[in-house]
């Protein structure tokens, strides 16, 4: 069984439940930019939407929605499925930062960290998905060493490009 609070040595690591809405709900206000990137407001009900939310193929044992705390409280939420797309690849679906810590480096951190636990685990990659147009996403995912696959997603309202990096 997987220890994920081993996930960061920065920052306490627990698994977020609904009695967590309220200050996940908090993280989200404060990205309104990644909202607006999908044509999207956030709500209350979209953080239990995410907390439950699965890949086809995927069980709730696979899925963990992670709370990443620091000496404020919240500092980010990650949405990590374990064995997606396939067997040695972990899937990032959601990583955000609390808005007043963004641009410090924290959330390099938190990545270098995840990648460091999951090469431990077994898995050969991370893969996740950014909103084309979404500069500050591309960026940072670019920075912390992922590249496109040459996979795109189209949703409702945007694009997702799949971007990946080998552990």
């Amino acid at each position: 069984m997987m220890d994920i609070r081993k996930l960061s040595e920065d920052f306490e690591v627990r698994i977020l439940t609904a009695e967590d809405v309220d200050m996940v709900f908090a993280v989200y206000q404060g990205n309104p930019d990644y909202f607006r990137h999908m044509n999207d407001v956030p709500e209350r009900s979209g953080v239990l939407e995410d907390m439950s939310a699965l890949p086809k193929g995927k069980t709730a044992e696979d899925k963990k929605f992670l709370g990443f705390f620091g000496e404020k409280g919240l500092t980010a939420v990650m949405d990590l499925i374990l064995g997606y797309p396939d067997e040695v690849t972990a899937f990032i679906g959601l990583f955000m930062m609390e808005r007043s810590l963004q641009g410090r480096g924290i959330g390099s951190t938190i990545i270098r960290e995840a990648e460091r636990f999951l090469k431990k685990e077994g898995y050969q990659s991370i893969r996740l998905a950014y909103i084309r147009g979404n500069p500050e996403s591309e960026g940072f995912w670019y920075k912390n060493g992922f590249h496109p696959t040459g996979t795109e997603i189209d949703a409702e309202s945007y694009t997702m490009i799949v971007m990946e990096k080998q552990l």
